[in-house]
């Protein structure tokens, strides 16, 4: 699966909150290789060793699992022939006792979690390299008894030392008086005796340093140079022992290469897994079961990273396989597309996901998300363009057994365009195959989904009354985006707000119950333009017969793009628009969306006044009124769509 895609649900903070339960290097590694797993069978297990795991945490076992300090330096050092120290040496040794330790507690474990103890097979102990290791070093330092040339070495070294102790008393004793402090010190690896400066010369030997206000002198006297000499002659014998030691056993280690690597390997796998099992413990998680038919039933999710959320209950794959999520803003739309896809991925990683009981999930061969509004300033794309931009590798990856995700489809355009583009591609999807979830403030999307086998409809739910988001989920039923109610209760003046459902009433009425813009309609119309020669004003004619069917005000027209019927109201203009009053709304309408119905003749008696089906009885009084005399400041105001 794309990681991008993955990361868009935030797969990536998963991970990162996962890796915090680790507590090896190889733990971390399996972390920042953990992918969705597409295989059935590999998904179960997998979630079958966390839910082993989980169950042995439960049941308050303190599960051995090896830090592995300092065994990463240690392992890129083999097979460079590099000679290991005592205090490396001594980590192995503890690494060692721990993968036995380790061993044997899994082992034990066999009959409550087999698939867990399975992998303590592949540990070894090494016991005879431990224990040679442990023979030789003991607290980080090369025993005596180690070799016998290392136990003659440190002999002689000791004599040579005690006689040289011998002799430095002696010295010292016989010139305690001229001494600065009675103190044997060492310069240069060398044993010295502090003298007052004024006296330094009544001792035989080298003077090798003296104070920083120079009135110390370090001398090395003449007496014991020689045994000196002895002492580090036998201190590198010692040295050359202790580094044949250390060589024969980090040779012990480099043939064992292969099987440290291996219990490394296996410490890393079970530091994972008990890793997923303590993250599952923290979130509530539990197992839910895999199907291979497309059905899924998330009982009561949660994501995982909002402490506070209303469990959400959601099925697809049972009669429908897409779903049209709708419902007002802040409803918790967006936090459900991601809470079923992270909970899809992270179940696929082999993580226990945070369900209720019966809880199932099929296994999506990939899962597709286009949440946010992906704005790229550097690409200067738009949020509708970003999301086209994403739509558009939805529709080539699109397939049977893929997840997609869309959050306010075809959002950031016209209203218009927007709803059908948004169904030519669900039809697309749809047709390739792919279970679909997705959100959308678009009421013809609602109809959309009644209508189209496999969709369905969804709602988050809201309280009328205390206009706040109830974040449940209702399958079968469409939702509402109470935008006019939202509005009023942050403070829009309640007069804006009737004027909208005056607004909204009249765009339902005029498309027969369905929403429809009437200004936006007109809007779109008045942008068109007709060729030069349409514009040639032609006799009227009842039917077309070759030349353009020229309307008078009066005739009944039926308007193609809205499959409605009008009057017209105004004649056409230069650009080709004819004025028609749908059910009581004026609209500007290219003469091109419009067929002879009845024309004015057969409607009405000659002379009729058409103020009375074209004019408010308001502007009729006042029109009559003016007819009859000046009347200051009377006026009759006309819309644009009356000039």
């Amino acid at each position: 699966m794309n990681v991008q895609q993955l990361n868009q649900l935030e797969y990536d903070g998963i991970k990162a909150e996962l890796a915090r339960y680790t507590v090896s290097y190889e733990g971390r590694r399996h972390v920042e290789a953990l992918a969705p797993m597409t295989v059935l069978p590999g998904i179960q297990r997998a979630l079958d060793e966390t839910e082993e795991a989980r169950e042995l945490l439960e049941r308050g076992a303190s599960v051995p699992i090896p830090s592995l300090e300092g065994m990463d330096v240690l392992m890129s050092l083999l097979g460079s022939g590099y000679l290991f120290s005592e205090q490396e040496l001594t980590a192995l040794t503890v690494f060692l006792g721990s993968c036995a330790q380790l061993r044997k507690y899994m082992i034990a474990k066999e009959q409550s979690s087999p698939r867990m103890a399975a992998y303590a097979v592949s540990l070894q102990e090494l016991r005879s390299l431990k224990e040679e290791i442990e023979r030789c070093i003991r607290f980080g330092v090369i025993e005596t008894h180690a070799s016998k040339g290392l136990e003659r070495a440190r002999k002689k070294l000791a004599v040579a030392k005690e006689r040289l102790q011998r002799k430095l008393d002696g010295i010292m004793s016989r010139h305690h008086s001229i001494l600065q402090e009675n103190l044997v010190s060492m310069r240069g690896g060398r044993y010295v005796i502090p003298v007052k400066k004024e006296y330094y010369k009544q001792v035989k030997g080298t003077v090798l340093d003296q104070s920083t206000s120079g009135q110390t002198v370090y001398v090395e006297p003449d007496e014991i140079a020689a045994l000196q000499g002895e002492v580090e002659l036998l201190a590198a014998d010692e040295a050359r022992e202790e580094n044949i030691i250390l060589s024969m056993l980090s040779g012990l280690v480099e043939r064992e290469q292969a099987a440290l690597a291996a219990n490394i390997e296996v410490t890393g796998v079970y530091d994972f897994i008990f890793a997923k099992a303590k993250y599952a413990r923290t979130l509530g998680a539990r197992n839910a079961s895999l199907n291979d038919r497309g059905y899924l039933r998330m009982n009561g999710g949660r994501h995982p990273m909002l402490k506070e959320m209303i469990p959400v209950t959601l099925e697809l794959g049972s009669g429908y396989k897409s779903l049209i999520i709708t419902g007002p803003n802040t409803g918790g739309k967006t936090v459900v597309l991601k809470t079923v896809g992270l909970l899809a991925v992270m179940l696929q990683s082999g993580m226990l996901i945070p369900v209720e009981e019966d809880s199932c999930f099929p296994v999506f061969a990939d899962i597709i998300s286009v949440i946010g509004d992906g704005q790229s300033l550097t690409q200067s794309l738009s949020t509708f363009s970003a999301q086209m931009k994403s739509i558009e590798g939805m529709l080539r990856q699109a397939t049977r057994g893929v997840l997609l995700l869309i959050d306010e489809l075809a959002a950031g355009t016209d209203p218009g365009e927007g709803f059908a583009l948004s169904i030519a591609i669900l039809e697309e999807l749809n047709r390739r195959g792919a279970n679909i979830i997705v959100t959308t403030h678009f009421n013809e999307l609602k109809a959309f989904a009644a209508a189209t086998a496999g969709f369905e409809n969804a709602r988050m739910e809201f309280d009328k009354d205390s206009l706040q988001p109830l974040y449940k989920l209702t399958i079968g039923e469409a939702g509402e985006s109470y935008a006019l109610q939202i509005a009023g209760r942050l403070g829009i003046p309640d007069a804006v707000i009737g004027r909208s459902r005056e607004l909204i009433d009249g765009q339902r009425e005029q498309a027969g119950g369905s929403p429809f813009d009437p200004a936006a309609f007109a809007q779109k119309e008045r942008t068109e333009r007709v060729p030069e020669a349409d514009r040639r004003p032609q006799a009227h004619k009842s039917q077309k017969d070759g030349a353009r069917t020229i309307f008078e005000i009066g005739d009944a027209v039926h308007v193609t793009s809205l499959g409605k019927s009008g009057i017209v109201y105004a004649k056409q203009d230069s650009m080709g628009m004819v004025g028609v009053m749908v059910q009581k709304h004026k609209l500007r309408i290219n003469h091109k969306r419009l067929k002879p119905y009845l024309s004015k003749d057969e409607l009405y008696p000659e002379e009729y006044d058409f103020d009375i089906i074209f004019e408010s009885k308001e502007n009729r009084k006042k029109r009559k009124l003016m007819n009859k005399r000046h009347v200051e400041g009377l006026s009759i105001i006309k819309t644009e769509d009356e000039q």
